[in-house]
Parts: C-alpha cells; structure tokens; sequence
C-alpha cells in the first residue's frame, strides 16, 4: 500500500483471480445448457477447471516454488496438494469419458450471430485470461527448472497481455445481451446497436474535447459508456413493457421486472458493478499522477490543484508501538480544506532483529479522485520529512462497483 496500489499481480493474487474466471465462464454457458441442451462436456470441464485452480492456488502458497510477500515459507503441505491434484484430474477424466453418452449434444450451433456465440466467445476470453496468467506465475518456476534461471514476470507482462483480453470482454458484456438467440437478423441487429453505439461514440468525443487524450483511457471510457447503455436499454425496454401491459406505474414495474426474472436483471446488475469497477482502474492506471519532496517546516508541495503545507512532525508513544507523524495542511485551489497525517510507526520487539516499521498513508477520497499521502521518510532531529503525493482519479469506483457486484448477486441468487 505504500505505493498506492490495489493490484500488483502478484502470484498469490493471481491464484485468487485464476479460478475466478472459468467460474465466470461457466455462469454464462450453462445458460446455454439450460436453454438449447448444449455443452453439456465444456461446462464439466469448467466446473473442473475452477477446482483445480482453486486448489493450485493453495498449493503454490504452501509449497515455496513461487516466491511472494504472501506466500508461506516450505512445507510438508505441497506434495500432498500435488498429489491431490492429480488423484482429482484422473478421476475427473475418467468420470467424464465414461458418462460420455449420457453428455450429447441436443443441439447444433445456428449461427455464429448469435447469443449461443457470443457466450462462447466469452467463455473462450474468460479462460484465456486464466491461461495467459497461469502462465506468467508459473513460467519462473517453469525457466528455472528448464534453463537453472529463475526470470521474473512482472506487472508489465500481464499488463500487456491480459489488458486486450479484458478490453474484449468489456465489450462482449455489452454485445452480448443485444443480440438475440439462435440467429440474430440485420435489422434485429442493426436496431438494438445503434443507440448503445451512439452513447459510445459521443462519450469517446466529449472525453477529448474536456481533454483526456490517453488512447486506452478514452477506449475504455466509451466502451464501459457502450455497456452501460446497453445496461440502461435492458431495463428501460423490460419497464416500458411491463407498464404498458399491466398499467403499473414506472417504479412498481421495475420492481416488479426485476423480482420476476431475478437472475436475469441480477445479472445485468453485477456487470453493472464490473463497469463501475472498470471506470475505477481505467482512471486510477491511465491518469495516476504523482510527486515526491523533502520538506523543511513551513514549506509546501504542490501536485496539480493541491498544495500540502508541511507543519513539522509528531511523535508519541502508543501501547504498543511509536508514532511518527508529519502534520500537513491541505489546501485545493489555494483554499484550506483540512489536514492529513501520513504517519510511520515503529514495532520494537525484545530480538532486535524483529522490530519493524510500518506506514500509514493518509487518504481523502471524493467521487472524482483520492488523494493519497505517504510519509516516505524523515529526520527527526531537523524536522524534516520526505512525503510521497498520489493522485488516483476515481479509483472510489472501482470498490463502489465491488458492492453493487455482491448486490446484484444476491439479486440473482434469491
């Protein structure tokens, strides 16, 4: 935290988003299954995927192959979860092949302009990206056991390569519940995108002319716009339906709308939260700003429309640890609007080599930005400090999405 971060790609978070993504895949294609008979094998294979990565998560933090801040040192625990892992597989592959015939296909794919398609394009994205990032968190494991060389993959790796994936998903979520199932005509098609891209194309040219010029920052502000009119459209049209048909007031037929098909607009409701969260890590990693100064008493640092005025520092005692403190005034546009504290403290443990420091940033957060406050270091006989400023442009959006996803899934899961 005190770089600012929410996300490092490290491999213990990556073994917690792994499994999440075939689960992911498997929510939408068993709709498939449902409606049409179909994939019936690929959605085993999904449920089987999401186990597996599940426990390889466990395994990678238990076994001491892969070095991370999170993971536990070397234990007896790893080949146990390996050979669990194995006994898992084989039976797995042979409970599938022998109830091979009870698994047939009851139906073919129409057309590749379908709802049938596009869930299983998603399908075939959402696992991608669980194999694009199994791949960068085992492939040091993997180049030193070939070569005797440990490489490090880094946040840029699978920045590059999972970034393009999750944009296309970003995407699909929005094309996905305009298109209709089995076959989709032209005219169908052309009526039920034409607005959601109008709402696209006018955000990606408001966004310049107020100045945001980061290629991918305006790709996926228009196209998080693109899914949230798709969003709005899905509700507006299940409302305008249900009011003509039964004469109920706008309100009740949207509760009404959504209590009747709960998995449904629960569903729209969770991508709803993802978009949220996606407008939260577009701002906060295309637009971050940010700036460092050594700092006498009575000076200030300045960052965009923020001035921190350094007043000196603090130290006091608490139970269990020291504290220091470094009390800045914060002023936005020349106007004083309070103070923040950024603070480091001190663990002393009876071995010395035990005692620890640790920091505590200092944030304010607004529905625009959070501003961010490191006490990076400091001389306690001269008073001074070393303060680190971050700005995190809507980052608040990415945690409001969080809840608005377990709201709507609680929706579809009533």
């Amino acid at each position: 935290l005190g770089g600012g971060g929410y996300w490092g790609w490290d491999a213990v978070e990556n073994a917690s988003l792994m499994p999440w993504l075939p689960g992911t895949a498997f929510l939408h294609s068993v709709m498939i299954q449902e409606r049409r008979g179909m994939l019936k094998v690929w959605n085993l294979v999904l449920v089987m995927l999401t186990f597996i990565l599940s426990i390889l998560g466990t395994f990678i933090t238990r076994c001491g192959i892969i070095e991370s801040v999170h993971a536990f040192g070397v234990s007896s625990l790893g080949p146990w979860f390996l050979v669990f892992l194995a006994v898992t597989l084989l039976s797995f592959l042979y409970l599938l092949f022998n109830r091979m015939d009870y698994l047939k296909e009851e139906n073919e794919l129409d057309s590749l302009v379908s709802r049938e398609s596009s869930f299983l394009l998603n399908n075939l994205i959402l696992v991608g990206a669980a194999f694009a990032t199994l791949w960068g968190t085992l492939f040091p494991m993997v180049s030193e056991a070939v070569t005797g060389k440990k490489v490090t993959v880094g946040a840029p790796f699978f920045n590059q390569v999972n970034g393009p994936i999750f944009f296309s998903l970003i995407v699909l979520i929005g094309i996905c519940p305009l298109i209709g199932w089995r076959r989709a005509t032209v005219e169908n098609l052309i009526r039920n995108f034409m607005r959601p891209f109008a709402v696209a194309i006018v955000a990606a040219i408001a966004l310049v002319i107020l100045g945001v010029r980061e290629y991918y920052g305006v790709a996926a502000f228009s196209a998080a716009a693109f899914v949230l009119a798709t969003i709005s459209l899905e509700y507006f049209r299940g409302v305008l339906a249900r009011h003509r048909q039964y004469q109920e007031n706008y309100v009740t037929a949207l509760f009404n709308l959504v209590g009747t098909n709960r998995r449904r607009y629960g569903g729209y409701i969770v991508h709803l939260g993802v978009i949220l969260a996606v407008i939260g890590i577009a701002g906060s990693t295309f637009y971050q700003v940010d700036t460092q100064a050594n700092l006498k008493p009575g000076e200030s640092a300045t960052l965009k429309q923020f001035t921190l005025q350094y007043d000196g520092l603090q130290t006091y005692p608490t139970a269990n640890h020291e504290v220091v403190s470094a009390r800045l005034t914060l002023l936005e546009n020349g106007k004083p609007i309070g103070t923040l504290s950024p603070e480091k403290d001190y663990y002393e443990s009876p071995n010395p080599d035990l005692s620890q420091w640790s920091t505590e940033v200092a944030i304010r957060t607004t529905a625009m930005e959070d501003l961010y406050v490191i006490l990076a270091g400091f001389d306690a006989k001269a008073g001074t400090a070393t303060i680190k400023v971050i700005i995190n442009p809507l980052v608040v959006w990415l945690w409001v999405g969080f809840a608005v996803l377990v709201f709507g899934t609680l929706i579809s899961m009533w």
